[in-house]
Formats: structure tokens, sequence, C-alpha cells
């Protein structure tokens, strides 16, 4: 379907959430939420486990009523698009389905509830690699083959917008990089993509934009690498030499800052790998290790994060 035959549901893809909460007797699920995720671009939906991120999918699904605050897709409740499967498409676990029918199938059987021509069924199995196990049923999926089946089943309507939950679980690394690759070229044309997932590493290649949350409550969100230059320690040297001692006296007449892992290792701050080694050089200090340390985003996350993680 071209964007010039789309519902009007389908909005701009914008999503945005503005003051959600969850309240479940005792526990706060989630927490005056707030953000947004915008058009072409892959949000990353991060938190540690118990967080809320599976509760604020739920509530911008219309799955769970909020507490309190909206969540809205295109400047619309979910539940009032006029054309839901059109415009959005979302797998929250691993596709389910009827043991004894095939993938086909399965995927005609919601063409036909939504009034969707059944050749969808196939091209959408073309569009995730699925269309050798066709006609094989559901019970003989591996857990990554279910996967698969749930993504081709969220784009069946060929919607605006993508919202899955850990859809890398059960992908071998050859499914990973596929995901990857699907994911970019979906937001790529224009489309929205927020993925909950717990592979920092996966979400540092695939994600543009982050949105980190613990206990219920925003943490940090913005553009990857913005979140990741914005930690206090950004770029260090990492230097390991049997003259630490005067090493550190010559590095900090350079103004640079200088801290010890504990092991006897030097963080420099404030001065470049080639900077510290001239340094070393003209204090006649022998070097054994010499690396320029760049934070990550598992790193942030987990610094963000700590003390944050609770079972609630």
């Amino acid at each position: 379907m071209s964007d010039g035959q789309r519902s009007p549901s389908a909005g701009t893809g914008q999503i945005v959430v503005s003051g959600l909460t969850k309240q479940y007797n005792n526990v706060r699920a989630v927490d005056d939420l707030s953000f947004t995720v915008e058009p072409g671009r892959v949000t990353g939906f991060l938190g540690p486990n118990g967080a809320g991120k599976t509760t604020t999918l739920r509530m911008l699904l219309n799955l769970v009523t909020p507490t309190a605050g909206t969540a809205t897709i295109g400047g619309r409740r979910y539940a009032d698009l006029t054309d839901p499967l059109r415009s959005v498409g979302a797998v929250l676990e691993a596709s389910s389905a009827h043991k004894g029918r095939t993938g086909r199938n399965h995927l005609r059987v919601i063409c036909a509830a939504a009034g969707l021509p059944a050749s969808r069924a196939d091209e959408a199995l073309a569009l995730v690699g699925l269309t050798p196990a066709a006609n094989r049923k559901f019970k003989g999926y591996s857990l990554g083959m279910k996967q698969r089946l749930g993504i081709a089943a969220a784009m069946l309507g060929d919607p605006r917008v993508l919202i899955l939950d850990e859809p890398a679980n059960g992908l071998d690394p050859e499914g990973i990089r596929w995901m990857r690759g699907f994911l970019k070229g979906f937001a790529t044309e224009g489309r929205t993509v927020l993925v909950s997932s717990h592979l920092l590493s996966e979400m540092q290649l695939l994600a543009d934009d982050v949105v980190i949350i613990a206990a219920g409550k925003l943490v940090r969100q913005g553009p990857v690498e913005q979140v990741i230059g914005s930690m206090a320690h950004g770029v260090r040297v990492r230097v390991r030499t049997p003259q630490a001692a005067e090493l550190t006296a010559a590095l900090r007449e350079q103004a640079a800052t200088v801290d010890t892992d504990g092991h006897g290792v030097l963080l420099v701050s404030g001065m470049d790998a080639p900077t510290v080694g001239r340094t070393a050089l003209a204090a006649k200090v022998e070097l054994h290790e010499l690396t320029t340390e760049r934070p990550d985003l598992e790193g942030v996350f987990l610094e963000l994060t700590a003390g944050k993680a609770e079972i609630r």
C-alpha cells in the first residue's frame, strides 16, 4: 500500500507518551513516564527486568488501561485508530498459533479477519525469510522461526509503525543480523520503530535513539551517541606501565586527569593516546599498553540504572 493510499489513522507515525502511569495495588509499575518516538528512526526502549517496559508497551496498544497519562500513535490512541492493522504492527511475544496450522495458513486467517488479500501472507513470509517453511506446521517451528512469523503477522497491513518487545529472543547470530537490517530498512522508509531489548551491544548497532527507564521512571533519552557521550568519564586512555608513578606525575604536569582501576592500570582523561605516548617517551617511561577506551551503551546503561533495578 502506498503512502497516498494509507488510512488517515496511520498519521505521521510519531509516538507520544505523556505522563503515563500505571498503579497495581501497592506497586507503581510505570511512574509519570514521558517520551517521544520519531518516524524515520529506530528507538531502543531499555531498562532492567521489572522496569515497566512491557507494561508501557501494553498501555500504548490499549491492552492495559493507564492509571494516568496518555499514549498516542500519530496523535490518536491505538483504540481510536480506524484501521489499526494498517497503521501499527506489534509483537509483544513470540508468535502463537494453532500448533497444527502451517505458517502460511496462520497468516491467511489473520488476513481474512482483517479484510486483507490472502496474497499478503506469502508476501509477508517472503519479507521475513520464511517462505521455505511456509507449509510447515507451527509445532515444528523453532523459537527464532516463531519470532519471524510474529513479525510477518505484524507486517501484513504494511504498517507505518512497528512496536516490538524482545524481538531477537531465540534468533541465532544470522537471524539477529537479519533483524537489524530489516528494522533499519523499515525506518529508512520514514516509518517508526520502537523496540525493547536486553541485547545492549545489538541495540548500540541498531538504534538511532534510546529511551532508558528504571523502576517505572525515565532515566535518560536521546540519540545513542549523545547519551553515551553524556557520561562523565567520556573517552579515556588505558595505560599499563611498570613506572606508573613517574608517568602519572608527567601526565598531571600536562593537566591530564589520571585515575587507576585498582590493578595498576592508569586511566587517563583529558589527553588522547598519541599525546600520552609522547609524554611517556619524553619522561623515558616504558609502556606495556596504550589503548583508547570509549564508553559503550552497555556501560552507560549499567551506570545509569545502578541501584535502580528492583523486583517490584
